[in-house]
């Protein structure tokens, strides 16, 4: 059924005209819900074919893919009224979306890889094609160079489990454990760790997220950075015994990392720097909870996964709905926006308690997993991880109490309402996020 829809997509695409434009986006929507529908509430792969296949990780992943890039379309109004190569535009979010599906439903190791490093292609043409500044070029390169670095190694870890095992399936992977290869466990989590991203190669995140059109945005901080994690937790299925032997080193790096990047935070003058940075933070908890390779770190780390996707793509909008308006992403010219712009102030608010985990988000239902994971890890991780729970909340305030409140730019002498499709698009946002913390209880059905 999904593959009958996504040739439609690509036949509507073909005969494009600039009045189809709603209805690929409400094909994407539509596929969610019979993704919906479809949900298998069991642990391991139902397999449908040689190469595809889907467990609950998978399904969760999917079905945000095809959320946030149904998003994505309803976010970008502005490029539709410019008609700014719009065929173009649609048809990379289309394909990326593809190797998003094919990524998150591979059972093939060396297909997960090959569509891994697909879905950079789209990504790196809506930074270059839609970006903003002519720095848009040198952002394009270091999410192009640092991305395929790392993923030589893991290129050349792949084919040597190939030779010497005559398989690459998760499944019979599964069974297998790597005793004494640390050059091969250091191959198979290397590419991962740039690409969630790990606290010391995390530069190419926020240039990326500065540059990106808001769709790119969206895209990067909702479901690229995921890609990482879901590696990790496929791969650890075989590398666990190396796991416990070295996963401190990266706990160590991503926890001091997270709270050298929450102070980064609190000097940011920039909205979307100031995101994506925070991004990296919230990237460091999850890696921490999943290298402790715990019941409650694997739930945990999933769950903030999907929260994060959903959180951070909405401040994004928010940010880009505030540019739109002002022409700066300056927090010393967006300030003040309770009086510009008083009905977005309500969203503002919203996101911005679900990034520090209030309730009831499924942002906190994921932190306490991993503060439960990473505690009975070790009890050091105690200090670290009080500074980053602080430093969290500080730098959500600071991002909603400095663009919110105080004196308003003195450029501005008139007030804006949002329109629907933003109050939509926002509330597309926040409502899953919060909603999906009723379901926690999938989060254990993997385990």
């Amino acid at each position: 059924m999904l593959k009958f829809i996504f040739m439609i997509m690509f036949l509507f695409l073909l005969l494009f005209n600039k009045k189809y434009y709603w209805m690929i986006q409400n094909v994407i929507f539509f596929c969610c819900f019979l993704l919906l529908l479809n949900i298998s509430f069991n642990s391991y792969f139902c397999s449908i074919s040689y190469y595809f296949g889907m467990d609950l990780i998978s399904y969760g992943l999917i079905l945000l893919s095809l959320w946030i890039c149904g998003l994505m379309m309803m976010a970008s109004e502005k490029l539709i009224r410019e008609n700014n190569y719009l065929n173009l535009f649609i048809f990379m979010i289309i394909f990326l979306l593809l190797m998003l599906v094919f990524s998150f439903s591979s059972m093939s190791l060396f297909m997960f890889y090959l569509f891994f490093e697909s879905s950079l292609i789209p990504t790196l043409f809506l930074i270059l094609g839609w970006g903003y500044q002519p720095e848009r070029l040198q952002a394009g390169l270091y999410l192009l160079f640092y991305t395929l670095f790392a993923s030589l190694p893991l290129l050349m870890g792949i084919l040597y489990i190939k030779n010497k095992y005559l398989s690459m399936n998760f499944l019979m992977l599964s069974f297998l454990d790597f005793y004494n290869m640390k050059f091969l466990y250091l191959c198979l989590v290397f590419a991962f760790l740039v690409k969630m991203p790990m606290f010391l190669v995390h530069l190419w995140l926020p240039k990326a997220h500065v540059e990106a059109p808001v769709s790119g945005s969206m895209i990067l901080a909702g479901i690229l950075l995921k890609l990482g994690g879901y590696g990790l937790l496929r791969i650890y299925s075989m590398i666990q015994i190396l796991g416990m032997k070295f996963n401190f080193v990266w706990i160590s790096v991503s926890l001091i990392g997270g709270v050298l990047l929450s102070l980064i935070c609190l000097r940011q003058m920039d909205l979307k720097v100031l995101i994506a940075y925070s991004s990296v933070a919230h990237m460091g908890i999850v890696l921490s909870g999943l290298m402790t390779l715990t019941m409650w770190g694997l739930m945990g780390s999933y769950s903030l996964m999907i929260a994060h996707g959903l959180c951070s793509s909405g401040l994004f909008c928010l940010a880009n709905i505030s540019y739109e308006r002002m022409g700066s992403r300056s927090l010393l010219i967006n300030k003040g926006m309770l009086n510009f712009m008083p009905s977005m102030t309500l969203w503002w608010f919203l996101l911005c308690s679900g990034n520090m985990a209030a309730p009831p988000s499924l942002n906190l239902l994921g932190e306490i997993s991993l503060l439960n994971s990473i505690i009975s890890w070790s009890w050091l991780t105690m200090i670290a991880l009080a500074f980053l729970s602080f430093f969290s909340a500080a730098y959500s305030l600071y991002l909603f109490s400095y663009s919110q409140h105080g004196k308003m730019n003195s450029s501005v002498y008139f007030f804006s309402l949002g329109v629907n499709r933003e109050y939509l698009l926002l509330m597309l946002h926040w409502l899953p996020l919060n909603l999906l913390i009723l379901k926690s209880s999938l989060c254990m059905l993997w385990i």
